[in-house]
């Protein structure tokens, strides 16, 4: 598993903030490690304090299924393959706003989670946060 470095995350962090500030929407910005544990976090000034924890969790849920979280979303419907799985795992995010961080080798090293805006929003602050790795 390679390792995702303080510096890539602090750096992945400032792009996202960059991004928010562009569209004018305070974020919670969370990057997660392989594992899914928190490596990284930042509030911006006036971002919403309930979303502080669907960013965390969007991270997560994206580096466990190293995918988009709103990927999973779409195959968790009523009807889907995995309908229900955002009650495993401590709780997932089947909505946009986490996206993979993945290495010049196509490893998944870590995940950014984004909230603050609308789902449309977050995936755009969230897919420029990842590009800067």
């Amino acid at each position: 598993m390679s390792a995702l470095p303080l510096d890539a995350a602090i750096r992945i962090a400032a792009a996202g903030e960059t991004a928010a500030k562009e569209i004018g929407t305070a974020m919670n910005i969370a990057i997660v490690d392989a594992g899914g544990h928190l490596l990284h976090f930042t509030r911006m000034d006036d971002a919403w304090l309930g979303s502080i924890d669907l960013a965390l969790r969007k991270a997560k849920t994206s580096v466990l299924f190293r995918m988009p979280s709103a990927a999973l979303g779409e195959i968790s419907q009523p009807g889907g393959p995995v309908y229900g799985i955002e009650h495993s795992n401590g709780g997932l995010i089947s909505f946009g706003g986490g996206m993979p961080i993945v290495d010049t080798d196509g490893r998944t090293v870590g995940a950014v989670g984004v909230s603050g805006g609308t789902a449309d929003q977050d995936v755009h602050v969230a897919e420029a946060a990842a590009r800067a790795y």
